[in-house]
């Protein structure tokens, strides 16, 4: 599974201005409900119960908010990139401007877990990252996420 499967460009916000984990959450759950197939109330409470059970931010300045939702036909990811990096208890301790959300269908085992590690191992990519943090273009921003990186770099 690769991001472009699963990421449209419309789904990718550059220089988001929120001041807190809890605001970026909620961002990201009214953007998935504009498409009217789910409810930004249903999806922010699906993101926080899975950021209760552990912080789903990994490390330098990364965080993989995910969760399944009922009522989803896909995996479904959005993207920003945050103007000022926000607290999200990641297990560094460092602040996150860099995050991508990942919805799955609520039986979506394999592709859900398939969606999340073609992820990290993607922001595991330093000069990727380094990419994403020197672009305040959204369309810029798409193209680096969805370019397929060698499989060298990426390991």
């Amino acid at each position: 599974m690769e991001l472009v499967d699963i990421l449209s460009q419309d789904c990718v916000v550059a220089c988001a201005k929120v001041a807190s984990k809890r605001q970026l959450l909620q961002a990201f759950a009214d953007k998935v409900s504009q498409s009217g197939q789910l409810d930004a109330a249903a999806v922010f409470e699906t993101l926080m119960n899975r950021e209760k059970l552990g912080s789903t931010g990994l490390g330098n300045g990364i965080a993989i908010p995910h969760g399944k939702m009922k009522g989803l036909e896909r995996v479904v990811a959005l993207f920003a990139r945050l103007d000022e990096p926000v607290e999200f208890d990641a297990v560094d301790d460092q602040p996150v401007d860099i995050v991508i959300m990942l919805l799955a269908p609520e039986g979506s085992g394999a592709d859900h877990l398939k969606a999340l590690a073609r992820v990290a191992r993607l922001l595991r990519t330093e000069s990727l990252v380094e990419q994403l943090r020197q672009t305040r273009d959204r369309k810029q921003l798409y193209e680096i996420l969805t370019t397929p990186v060698e499989n060298s770099e990426a390991a």
